[in-house]
């Protein structure tokens, strides 16, 4: 099949990127390519895939060029010329993938195209985008978990198709150090009362630590700094650590995330929003790491609880947490490691969505 994989502005795809969105549309690309597929790229410019063609409709990515005036008009307009794009060329091709953040407007040249549109849902499901993509009755939309797929009430997700993680570079490792991992995002959203949302559960983290006496390695991008100095920061000593710089960006490499991962005891999921995957849950317990985490979003359904971590309510908050943590000893890596490949991997992924295509092909050719 000769395969249109439209990716998000925002970044760029290339094999050094960590951010999730990116990450996917990467090793998607990867791996169509080996089953022998036609990959094209049509995204950023300095976006690379060995062996894919690249579109770049951008010579680079919103995070990397120079701040726009107005950084709404600009980069809407660039969506708008990426959607223009794909009906100029959706000719050329028998599939066409949309990852774009955000995910509905292409779906507006879905509906100009012959050319059948499969679009993976990555955000979580709010009720504006179940509303709007409601609006598209006949696209074909994927969810990336159970959880996720039912998040939206409105709109008609016809599969689920679960991320694969690249399990060569999450290696397993049996042998652990004593210490927990938090890595996630900052973010810069706040609530009514003008403090941080906390949606990845950092606040949990370094509670649990301090609470328990264990060391904590802290990690992740960080939206607004404001957030890192006020809530963070003050917590930090010779038990609870930051590791890297503070930036926008994720500041660790893959390959430094892999080897946090390999030592830790426990990976902590603490999240207070519904995770509509979670591909940190699945890389550590690639490497044999436990994960635990709040029963929110896919939390329960990518961790198997009692088995390879443990799954928390999230009423009852730290005493949970601290009960997860006395029982990590009853938790075999080699389950942890066996799971992720039997439901997390790339080629598994690859697979489903080259299944997708197949189907959306011929039910439509009908």
């Amino acid at each position: 099949m000769k395969i249109l994989l439209v990716s998000t502005l925002k970044r760029k795809v290339a094999p050094d990127m960590t951010a999730s969105r990116s990450r996917i549309i990467y090793e998607l690309a990867k791996g169509l390519l080996a089953k022998g597929h036609d990959v094209t790229i049509l995204g950023t410019g300095d976006s690379v895939v060995p062996g894919a063609k690249v579109i770049g409709l951008l010579p680079k990515s919103f995070t990397e060029l120079p701040a726009f005036e107005n950084p709404f008009y600009a980069e809407t307009s660039y969506l708008v010329q990426l959607a223009k794009k794909i009906e100029e060329i959706a000719p050329n091709f028998d599939m066409i993938h949309n990852h774009t953040f955000p995910e509905f407007i292409n779906l507006f040249a879905a509906e100009q195209i012959k050319t059948p549109m499969v679009t993976t849902v990555h955000a979580q499901a709010t009720l504006e985008l179940d509303q709007v993509l409601s609006l598209f009755p006949k696209t074909h939309l994927v969810a990336i978990s159970n959880a996720h797929k039912t998040g939206f009430k409105k709109a008609k997700l016809e599969r689920i198709v679960y991320n694969g993680i690249d399990t060569k570079l999450y290696a397993y490792s049996e042998k652990k150090d004593d210490y927990l991992l938090w890595i996630g995002r900052l973010s810069k959203a706040k609530t009514d009362d003008g403090s941080f949302m906390d949606p990845k559960g950092i606040r949990w983290a370094i509670q649990l630590a301090e609470q328990t006496g264990n060391r904590l390695l802290l990690s992740g991008n960080v939206e607004d700094k404001a957030f890192f100095e006020q809530d963070v920061k003050p917590h930090l000593s010779e038990k609870i650590r930051w590791i890297g710089e503070l930036s926008s960006e994720q500041p660790l490499s893959k390959e430094k995330v892999a080897e946090l991962m390999q030592k830790a005891k426990a990976f902590l999921m603490t999240v207070n929003w519904p995770e509509p995957f979670g591909l940190v849950m699945a890389e550590a317990m690639s490497c044999g790491t436990p994960v635990i985490g709040f029963d929110r979003g896919a939390v329960g359904e990518i961790v198997v609880d009692g088995k390879t971590g443990f799954v928390v309510a999230p009423q009852e908050g730290i005493e949970g947490l601290k009960k997860a943590v006395s029982q990590l000893g009853t938790i075999k890596p080699s389950d942890c490691r066996k799971h992720v490949e039997e439901q997390f991997s790339i080629e598994r992924m690859v697979s489903a969505y080259e299944t997708a295509y197949k189907e959306i092909i011929a039910k439509q050719s009908d």
